[in-house]
């Protein structure tokens, strides 16, 4: 299959220089590029999926002052000690 790629000049220098080392056309040196790429990223495996739980991770985290404001009034209201609950 045909196909056009844009690369840096600078992939496409190396690319090219390392295909002459080895002694193959350029489009050779691409599909092995790219075959060893694919089974690189296929032996690693995907990641796995994130449980549940986590797609909620963190999105409450702008109300953490708040909640840090409001236990202060909760333990200062409900924290003392009345003298007449002493005894």
């Amino acid at each position: 299959m045909k196909t056009t790629l844009e690369l840096p000049d600078e992939t496409f220098r190396q690319a090219k220089a390392r295909a002459a080392l080895r002694g193959i056309p350029m489009k050779q040196f691409v599909t092995e590029a790219l075959e060893e790429k694919l089974r690189s990223d296929s032996s690693q495996g995907a990641p796995a999926p994130s449980p549940p739980w986590m797609r909620g991770f963190g999105a409450l985290a702008d109300l953490r002052e708040e909640n840090r404001r409001l236990e202060g009034l909760i333990a200062e209201e409900f924290g003392k000690i009345e003298p007449e609950d002493e005894a």
